[in-house]
């Protein structure tokens, strides 16, 4: 056999917005995830659902950093790029932006399998932060999109099952502490990418999992998933079971016909085949199959209303088309978290390629036809010897490297002498961020930065506690010790910790924020105002100059001592944060939105909507915030302008 599949390098170049700097400020404050239902919901569900909706949900976003320092000012970029193709597809891999497939394209046809996005535009609906819209996206950590959203990857050539190339992807997930793995190959002459994934627990401990693939397609389509009812989950939070094709006299798998956002969890019975499609007018599309481990499929849509068709153009450019996401994962729903026993690992294959099938008539003709077509195009059965075929290649170790990811999975590796055959994480990859905690691994001492600085981030795993409450009880180790014992739930000795670390502290501000947050989630809000005074009047003192670091701090500090202030009704004082700003933080748009929050409180309600007619855009709005709609209803009963809707529910609309 002649193997014709390629990997190269390759340079796409698009509009693209900067990333920014992370926010040195620690996540100390409790997930503002949208994805919660009431216990109320779980009557009637079926046993192993209601016990994972409960099964470690995640509270901290710890140690992963907030990442927001991005804006809306795109300009022509290049991005580094993977492609594998053969005569059949070519997939198009970006390592340096979470190993994300930005394009699927079938060769013969020359058409493109998946929603491509135009540019590269970070908005926040990652768990941490910066996420963008577009292409086959893996996510793996807890409930929403991964902290790896717009984080580098690892990647490496690796020989495939059938003697040819693959392209892997790897690197360690640092909120579950667990390492993982996606293989990309294209057998000889296939139409359908083949992708191997495993997730593996190398503790001694039992681990909490989560995996969805996230598949954009053009929202122009009609869904098919073998399945009769689903649970729909709108941004009501109700978690309900409905039938499908239609409930409410619309049918629900052609994206544009619900009027608001929602996800759509088919319940697909045990020993059918797992697949989902979604195809356009003429029967064409893409579809996805896998070995029956990951076992849940789903639709999200945004919806036709104003809310949604806002989202859509704030996430790529304006009248380029939107797009709905068919999704695969481990669990029935993404509410779900599944546990994974110690030193044990969890794989499976998934497989992507055109299908061409009628999408209308009915429901049960329409699916039986579609799961036909799709059998002859890849049988079942060749899936799972695919399956079996790569998994006598899981473990063969990484030829020509492509990319380096991060170096976290370098220091647990070091730390607790781990073999991950497959995927290694050599100390070579080891960076500024790891040095000093690789340092306290060696020496049982956390050194001191060596200039004044912003702090870096904390790891907050078991074993680093217990090595910083070891460690010489410097300042700076009693800050880290601090988030650490406040993400292991003890409030009381993390105060204790960042009240220890204040007379000698060189940098006051960092454990005084801290202790300002403490104090705003045990209700004393006046005491936390006066720790963001001190602690923002400190940083200016210490502020060394406007380079990008200083000018992150300064924001993220601000951008919560201004509404912890308004809180408290202290206008003046938070007056004088504001006219310290620097001017570039100044006129980004969540502190225009601020500036309107505050003139308001000043009783200046027409230059307060003054800010709202010369017009900002708040780059890092949240996924299901009202904070814009909400000021607005305070300042006019006018209707809130189309420019400021991201109203995803029916009863904010």
């Amino acid at each position: 056999m002649v193997v014709v599949t390629r990997i190269r390098r390759e340079v796409l170049t698009l509009p693209a917005a900067l990333l920014g700097p992370d926010n040195p400020l620690p996540p100390l404050r409790p997930l503002d995830e949208v994805h919660r239902i009431d216990d109320r919901d779980r009557e009637g569900m079926p046993r192993d659902m209601a016990r994972q909706l409960g099964h470690a949900p995640l509270h901290s976003l710890l140690p992963a950093p907030v990442r927001d320092g991005y804006g809306r000012d795109r300009e022509l970029r290049s991005l580094d790029a993977l492609v594998i193709e053969n005569d059949r597809l070519r997939a198009t891999v970006l390592p340096g932006l979470g190993g994300r497939i930005v394009s699927l394209l079938h060769l013969p046809t020359g058409r493109e399998l998946l929603y491509r996005n135009p540019v590269f535009q970070p908005a926040n609906f990652a768990l941490n932060g910066a996420w963008y819209s577009g292409g086959i996206e893996w996510n793996i950590g807890a409930t929403g999109h991964t902290t790896l959203s717009c984080a580098p990857v690892h990647a490496a050539l690796v020989p495939a099952p059938d003697g040819g190339d693959m392209l892997r992807l790897w690197e360690w997930e640092r909120l579950r502490d667990l390492p993982f793995q996606v293989d990309l190959w294209l057998p000889d002459g296939s139409d359908f990418l083949h992708v191997g994934v495993r997730v593996r627990n190398p503790h001694e401990r039992p681990a909490p999992v989560y995996w969805w693939s996230n598949i954009a397609v053009p929202e122009d389509c009609r869904v098919l998933a073998p399945a009769e009812e689903a649970w729909q989950f709108g941004y009501e939070r109700r978690l309900t079971r409905v039938p499908v094709p239609s409930y409410d006299g619309i049918d629900r798998t052609h994206p544009l016909n619900s009027p608001y956002a929602a996800d759509y969890f088919y319940e697909i019975a045990d020993g059918r085949r797992r697949w989902i499609a979604a195809l356009d007018a003429d029967g064409a599309g893409l579809a996805q199959t896998s070995t029956d481990v990951l076992r849940g499929r789903k639709l999200f849509v945004w919806g036709s209303g104003p809310g949604g068709r806002r989202w859509q153009d704030w996430l790529t450019e304006p009248g380029t088309g939107g797009y709905c996401e068919i999704q695969a994962g481990l669990a029935r729903t993404q509410l779900e978290h599944v546990r994974m026993e110690p030193e044990s690992e969890l794989s499976w294959l998934e497989a992507y390629g055109p299908l061409t099938a009628p999408r209308d008539g009915a429901w049960p003709d329409v699916l039986r036809e579609a799961e036909a077509r799709l059998e002859t195009a890849l049988p079942r059965a060749r899936v799972d010897e695919a399956y079996a075929a790569w998994r006598a290649c899981a473990d063969t170790e990484p030829g020509e490297r492509l990319a380096t990811g991060s170096g976290w999975g370098a220091l647990e590796v070091l730390r607790a002498g781990l073999k991950l055959p497959g995927t290694p994480f050599p100390e070579s990859t080891l960076g500024e961020a790891q040095a000093p905690w690789r340092e306290l691994l060696r020496t049982g001492s956390l050194p001191r930065p060596r200039r004044v600085r912003p702090p870096d981030g904390t790891l907050v795993a078991p074993h680093w506690r217990d090595m910083l409450e070891t460690a010489p009880a410097t300042p700076h180790t009693e800050y880290h010790l601090g988030v650490a014992q406040w993400h292991a739930g003890d409030r009381a000795q993390a105060v204790r910790s960042w009240e220890r670390a204040l007379p000698l502290a060189p940098s006051l501000w960092p454990p005084l924020r801290c202790l300002a947050v403490a104090d705003q989630e045990s209700g004393h809000h006046e005491r936390a105002a006066d720790r963001y005074t001190d602690a923002f009047d400190d940083l200016c003192r210490e502020r060394r100059d406007d380079g990008e670091a200083w000018t992150a701090a300064q924001a993220a500090l601000a951008g919560e001592a201004l509404p912890a202030l308004l809180r408290v009704r202290r206008t003046a004082d938070a007056r004088a944060v504001w006219e310290r700003l620097l001017p570039a933080v100044r006129r980004r748009g969540r502190f225009r939105l601020l500036e309107a929050e505050l003139l308001l409180a000043e009783g200046r309600r027409a230059d307060a909507r003054a800010v709202f007619d010369e017009g900002f855009e708040v780059a890092d709005l949240r996924e299901g915030a009202d904070a814009v709609d909400r000021l607005w209803s305070r300042l006019t009963d006018e209707p809130l302008p189309p420019r400021h809707d991201f109203r995803m529910r029916p009863d904010l609309a």
